[in-house]
């Protein structure tokens, strides 16, 4: 009940915050990364804490002793941008995103992820965004950063899979680490289809560590999709039991 009013109220809250944090951000260019995406978690604890007050969205997260000391390729489920704040939150370590470059254009929280140096790529270039996802992510990793990478390459509604690219599979091989598969069922609270939010809480499930020694990209990408897949038929299915 009154959806609407309380996810104005949300983005009242979030218009608020952001520039704010922003230019805050974009004054620490000159420092260390580890200060700017201090920064930036501050904001992503803001805004869910906005979230959680204004439309009633909490979240759980399950599987945290999966997390590995050293770096990753994150492969995630994407239902909404709910993952790309909380993540943030989440995840101990430094993370790098591959975006869309064109988010780079919105003022404020464009800027701000030109400042954070994420992974912006143009997804219609084919093969050049393969390399530049590999060439640059290999280089984040190399800095001590995780990358997150949404395989499906857009959100996706509850209940739908899109296909699996294997850049993220790609990527993990060349940089020699560990893929961490991650469902997550934000679309049920912050729908990417409505405007609206939804009160009740998102479940965030992290899987064990998938070795990429001797696999192809493709045997990788097809296990962490297994993966991630499962795990979402189980969440929508608890969902639905809830309600």
């Amino acid at each position: 009940m009154l959806t609407g009013p309380r996810t104005v109220l949300f983005y009242t809250g979030l218009a608020l915050v952001t520039p704010p944090f922003a230019l805050l951000v974009m004054l620490c260019w000159p420092l260390p990364y580890a200060v700017r995406e201090g920064v930036a978690r501050i904001w992503c604890r803001a805004v869910l804490l906005v979230l959680r007050v204004s439309c009633g969205v909490c979240h759980r997260v399950e599987g945290l002793e999966h997390v590995p000391a050293g770096a990753a390729v994150l492969l995630s489920k994407h239902q909404s941008a709910w993952e790309t704040i909380a993540y943030r939150t989440i995840f101990p370590a430094h993370l790098s995103w591959v975006i869309k470059r064109s988010l780079f254009r919105i003022p404020f929280y464009g800027w701000s992820l030109k400042a954070l140096e994420e992974i912006g790529i143009d997804r219609a270039s084919g093969r050049e965004a393969l390399r530049e996802v590999e060439e640059k992510g290999t280089a984040h990793i190399r800095a001590g950063r995780w990358v997150v990478v949404f395989p499906e390459g857009t959100r996706v509604a509850p209940g739908e899979a899109g296909r699996y690219a294997q850049g993220g599979a790609r990527l993990a091989i060349a940089a020699a680490v560990p893929v961490v598969p991650v469902a997550v069922n934000s679309g049920r609270c912050w729908p990417n289809n409505d405007w609206r939010k939804r009160p009740g809480t998102i479940t965030v499930r992290i899987g064990p560590p998938i070795d990429t020694a001797g696999k192809s990209a493709a045997a990788l990408n097809r296990e962490a999709r297994d993966w991630i897949e499962q795990a979402m038929q189980e969440l929508d299915g608890a969902a639905a039991g809830e309600r």
